[in-house]
């Protein structure tokens, strides 16, 4: 599985990189396809004081992909509810499979 990280305009911490790292590794255990995976940090300048964090993830298996997206005011946050949107897809995905 590749795993590709990028940050918009700005040098995330290496604790949140290990964190979405750790996150990423566990989502074999949904699907054992996954050849690819997207994060793309960013931060969004609404108000020009309030800064919210947005995370998108991007998940590829072959002939399908997944995508979850969230906006809140820490990255860890807005990553959890954006994995949680894309595991859901995934096991969404498996059960029309199997039935």
């Amino acid at each position: 599985m590749n795993m590709n990280i990028q940050t918009v305009r700005f040098d995330a911490d290496s604790k949140l990189l290990q964190f979405i790292e750790k996150k990423i590794a566990k989502l074999n255990q949904f699907h054992d396809r996954i050849t690819n995976v997207d994060v793309y940090l960013k931060l969004d300048n609404i108000a020009h004081t309030i800064k919210d964090k947005v995370v998108e993830i991007k998940v590829n298996i072959p002939r399908y992909e997944f995508f979850g997206k969230s906006s809140t005011k820490s990255f860890e946050e807005s990553f959890d509810v954006a994995m949680d949107a894309v595991v859901n897809q995934i096991k969404r995905k498996k059960q029309k499979q199997a039935a």
